[in-house]
């Protein structure tokens, strides 16, 4: 992915303001100032809005000023998706998800103009959060869907406006997904106050990547304070969507044999909330058995939270037995995280956390298409697949084509 041009910078509003003013000729657009033709720009100089010399210097090189269609399709996304229009969001998270290079560089102009909003809001109400984030992984066939249909009915009856990102697992031969989680949940794709999106997996591990991080900035930027995250599976790789979420639950299905070996410990020790679903009928005594079981378990693994202890609940799709209850304990969790400190504490990790994570994809990337490496590339992997060298000699070789060839 390339980097940002100083011109283009310009575009993006500041959000830190920690640092007083000293460019009095700084150009940043911000609230509105996208409208007008480029002819027409105006200069606008605001508290905060500074570009480090070095790094400005070296954006500059990458990339052109907004062109008028750009400026305007952009002026369009952000003013629809604030005002609150479904197609105006689906447009934006079209927008994030594509690997276009100039593309991927307008989505975030447009994800900072997001991002001032969302501040500016959470100032007005004192700092409280704009959203809850609430993440659901759970192995197939535990009700995830049907859950999260549940779930978001009774929201929008109490006047949340909730959306659900939902994530496919696509396919190894072609990268393509059904998609199908939205015709599993029809009578909550109907819902005025609720917005499912399907994306696939691309066979990111886990199913959340950077655009799923995104994605919930920009549905909390068109006034959705429940944001629902529903992953492939479980696993260990599963946990990547507790790194962009305040809340985890887990959600396992009763009598499905030996529950806590065969879910792995690294996803328990995450879950800040374990529902037991389809506890009814039949399905009541093995779900008591397993709640039990997992909170007991749960009194073993060292606690993330200083304040809160993670429980377990029983719950019921069909009947809709436990659901009000399971929503009290994710308020409560709430609650109890922002009283003490440690959700916005939270969030702030979680970001440094994602930034790491895309400085290493886009150094991987940067490294697979350097010169060097492109030309040695297929003779050391037919070497590796005959046996000829190890695997280890041939990436010490690639890495140091690269790194004689960037010196």
């Amino acid at each position: 992915m390339r980097l940002f041009g100083l011109p283009l910078l310009r575009h993006i509003p500041p959000l830190l303001r920690s640092t007083p003013p000293s460019v009095t000729g700084s150009r940043c657009l911000h609230r509105g100032a996208f409208a007008g033709p480029p002819s027409r720009r105006q200069r606008i100089s605001r508290p905060g809005c500074r570009h480090g010399g070095g790094v400005s210097t070296a954006l500059g090189q990458h990339v052109q000023d907004l062109s008028g269609p750009e400026e305007r399709l952009l002026n369009k996304l952000y003013e629809g998706l604030v005002g609150g229009r479904r197609a105006s969001l689906a447009e934006s998270i079209t927008l994030v998800e594509t690997q276009q290079p100039r593309k991927k560089e307008l989505a975030q102009v447009l994800l900072q103009r997001v991002l001032a909003h969302r501040e500016e809001q959470e100032r007005r109400k004192g700092g409280t959060p704009a959203a809850f984030r609430i993440g659901l992984s759970g192995p197939p066939g535990a009700g995830k869907s049907s859950f999260i249909e549940v779930v978001g009915k009774m929201l929008t009856a109490r006047g949340h406006k909730v959306s659900v990102l939902a994530v496919d697992p696509s396919s190894c031969t072609t990268g393509g997904s059904l998609l199908g989680d939205k015709t599993r949940m029809t009578e909550l794709s109907r819902d005025m106050n609720a917005f499912i999106r399907p994306s696939p997996a691309s066979g990111t591990l886990g199913g959340v990547t950077r655009t799923t991080n995104e994605a919930i900035v920009l549905c909390e930027g068109a006034g959705y304070d429940v944001v629902l995250v529903e992953t492939v599976g479980v696993g260990q790789s599963e946990f990547a969507v507790a790194d962009m979420v305040d809340m985890f639950v887990l959600l396992i299905p009763p009598a499905g044999g030996d529950e806590l070996q065969g879910i792995k410990r690294g996803i328990i020790e995450r879950a800040d909330l374990v529902v037991v679903t389809k506890s009814d009928g039949d399905l009541v005594v093995p779900a008591r058995r397993i709640q039990a079981e997992y909170t007991s378990a749960l009194k073993l693994l060292r606690r993330q939270s200083k304040s809160w202890n993670p429980k377990v609940v029983r719950a019921s799709s069909y009947t809709n037995e436990g659901i009000p209850e399971v929503w009290a304990k994710m308020e409560s969790y709430r609650d109890t995280m922002v009283a003490n400190g440690e959700f916005r504490g939270r969030r702030r990790s979680q970001q440094k956390v994602w930034m790491w994570l895309l400085i290493q994809e886009n150094v991987l990337l940067h490294f697979q298409n350097h010169p060097g490496v492109r030309g040695a590339l297929p003779h050391l992997e037919e070497r590796v697949t005959r046996g000829a060298i190890s695997p280890g000699l041939a990436a010490d070789l690639l890495l140091k084509a690269f790194s004689s060839s960037s010196s």
